[in-house]
């Protein structure tokens, strides 16, 4: 008997047929004792579709109204799904985000999971059911519905699957696994057959898309195996757990991620003086915004200036540029640039960590392919550089030949 937790997105419920095709899969290898959590996104496109809608009505971002809004695309997946197990005979209930049990901040589109207590998730396993759950979704402590960002469902299944101490986390996506590049750039790019939790939290930070970094996160606090596989053929995925089984798995890079969702902020000849960076870096943060590759440099001719240049999100521009709006013009932060069409490439690997030469070799083939590095930024295992969008896809090509 085993007690597993299963998470579909998008694409692998987006249409009725998809549906009871996932409904037969499960039924057909589930044994007769197992426990079986479900948890799925809204169906295909949807959510983008209701993102659409929004934008029809305002330009402007109303965090509760538009959480009110796109909770409704997994309730109604959940529904379905929930419909389609018991036409196929098998005892199944649907439960939204709150009804599992699941607490959140009060961060609309951006919520974090606080803590989950699952008791009607197990009452209705007791009961027999298959549980249905809406990822992407909680409640905060004023009641109100929170979205957990994109990717969200992704750390709703490991959530739940650490708060239930479920035997394994299977994220069923339309990949077979975690790649060393995403295929769509690099062709021969080889999946992986495990990664451990640091490596994945930083491919998915540095943006490999595959895996949402908080849901990495809680594989890791929980110590839940999260088996990444594909929804569309019955074969073997990655494994992402504590460390490699196979030892020698570790010494290497192993992989290369790129993000293109980036944007470069400059801020110029500000006082180089104790409290600037925290005034910036507060505002934001209070924002809700993350900053990424944070260089501070101190001008030769005038040293009691200083310019600051970081990275934030593409979607996070205009809410950034709002923040700092207070402050353009002004004597404490005369000038802000904001610089789109930049890219992150990275590369990631624990075998990085006491290796000399791993850099000289990253920047060298970026050098070779005459590709321009902006800003350098390292971790104890992943090395990033920003540079143009449009050199991103030869950047990474390049880099994965160099290592992979």
């Amino acid at each position: 008997m085993a007690l597993q937790v299963k998470k579909f997105g998008g694409s692998s419920v987006a249409t009725p047929e998809k549906i009871k095709r996932i409904a037969e899969r499960v039924l057909a290898q589930k044994a007769p004792d197992d426990r079986i959590v479900i948890v799925v996104s809204a169906m295909g496109d949807s959510t983008d579709e209701m993102m659409s809608l929004a934008r029809q009505c305002t330009h402007r971002v109303y965090g509760r109204e538009l959480d009110m809004l796109l909770t409704t695309g997994e309730q109604t997946t959940i529904a379905l799904l929930a419909m389609t197990l018991m036409e196929l005979g098998h005892p199944a209930i649907s439960l939204t985000g709150p009804q599992a049990g699941i607490q959140t901040d009060r961060a609309y589109g951006k919520g974090r999971i606080l803590a989950i207590q699952p008791d009607r998730v197990f009452e209705a396993l007791d009961a027999g059911n298959i549980v249905v759950v809406a990822g992407f979704q909680g409640l905060a402590d004023n009641g109100d519905l929170i979205t957990l960002g994109r990717g969200g469902s992704d750390t709703t299944a490991v959530a739940l699957a650490g708060a239930l101490q479920a035997d394994v986390c299977e994220i069923f996506t339309d990949v077979e696994g975690v790649y060393s590049a995403d295929p769509r750039v690099v062709p021969n790019a080889f999946k992986m057959q495990e990664i451990t939790y640091g490596e994945m939290l930083e491919m998915a930070r540095l943006g490999a898309g595959v895996m949402q970094p908080r849901a990495v996160e809680m594989g890791s606090r929980y110590h839940v195996p999260i088996h990444v596989r594909s929804t569309f053929a019955d074969v073997g995925g990655t494994m992402i757990q504590e460390a490699y089984t196979v030892e020698d798995q570790g010494n290497r890079i192993c992989g290369v991620a790129h993000d293109t969702n980036v944007t470069k902020v400059a801020v110029l000849g500000v006082d180089n003086r104790p409290g600037t960076a925290h005034m910036i870096f507060d505002c934001l943060a209070k924002s809700g915004i993350d900053v990424d590759m944070i260089v501070q440099s101190i001008r030769e001719s005038d040293d009691s200036r200083t310019d600051i240049v970081f990275t934030i999100s593409e979607t996070d521009l205009p809410q950034a540029q709002e923040a700092l709006a207070a402050f353009t013009g002004e004597e404490a932060l005369p000038t802000i640039l904001f610089t789109s069409h930049v890219a992150k490439i990275s590369v990631v690997g624990a075998g990085m960590l006491g290796t000399p030469g791993v850099a000289a070799r990253m920047f060298g083939a970026l050098g070779a392919a005459g590709i321009n590095i902006q800003i350098i930024s390292t971790s104890e295992i992943s090395i990033s550089c920003l540079i143009d969008e449009a050199d991103v896809e030869k950047a990474v090509a390049c880099i994965h030949d160099t290592f992979l």
